[in-house]
């Protein structure tokens, strides 16, 4: 069994182009079960509970408007060359992510994480929505089978948010500068948006030895 963990955030243009391409290898690879489990990481860890105007943001964050264009015509065409059509004219808002990412770790424990991180994807980038929003999350909740009225009574506590902030310094503190990152086999970190015929090679790779550590495993030759 392959374990494949992914520090990522649902607004991070980049960890979903990245999830695009390694969606594409485990289909092509489907006889190579891969554990997926995925990490916090906040590309904004300081922003506003409320987030801010998305058009303020990419200026402050670029160094003014003809940057901001500049560098997510670059990410559009990363998104294209990936069979993703983002929708960057909707995003009215730059989120805060952390009840994002308490929703993850919610939906991990109910086993349905990698599905809530499609459906946060999907619903920031496609449409538009504001996924700081607490009644969107809930909707997200629900959609991807959860308890939505559970989920809508968690994010008015504080609950698990410490736990959410302090993993993501502990990524940071292990050198962690950016997203997405990948980590396989809890050996080896690979940073940023792979293509599909790299993941396709790691997991040949891996599954090559497995195997050659199966057959070197005398434990596992059958009992005579």
């Amino acid at each position: 069994m392959i374990t494949l963990d992914i520090l990522s955030d649902p607004i991070c243009p980049w960890c979903y182009i990245g999830k695009a391409q390694l969606d594409r290898a485990l289909e092509a690879r489907s006889d190579r079960p891969v554990v997926i489990a995925w990490h916090p990481f906040q590309l904004n860890p300081d922003m506003p509970r409320e987030g801010m105007d998305r058009r303020e943001y990419l200026e402050t964050k670029f160094g003014g408007k003809q940057q901001a264009v500049e560098v997510y015509g670059r990410i559009a065409e990363a998104a294209e060359a990936a069979g993703l059509q983002i929708d960057f004219g909707a995003i009215q808002r730059t989120p805060n992510t952390l009840d994002a990412h308490r929703l993850i770790h919610w939906a991990g424990i109910e086993g349905a994480q990698t599905r809530v991180v499609s459906a946060l994807f999907t619903a920031y980038f496609k449409e538009g929505r504001d996924i700081g929003d607490r009644e969107v999350l809930a909707d997200i909740a629900d959609a991807c089978g959860m308890d939505a009225a559970m989920v809508q009574r968690l994010l008015t506590t504080e609950a698990d948010e410490e736990d959410i902030r302090a993993r993501d310094a502990h990524s940071r503190e292990m050198g962690v500068s950016g997203v997405p990152t990948f980590i396989i086999a809890n050996q080896h970190a690979v940073p940023g948006a792979q293509p599909t015929e790299l993941w396709t090679k790691v997991l040949d790779e891996l599954a090559a030895q497995e195997a050659a550590n199966a057959e070197a495993d005398p434990s596992s030759e059958p009992e005579r």
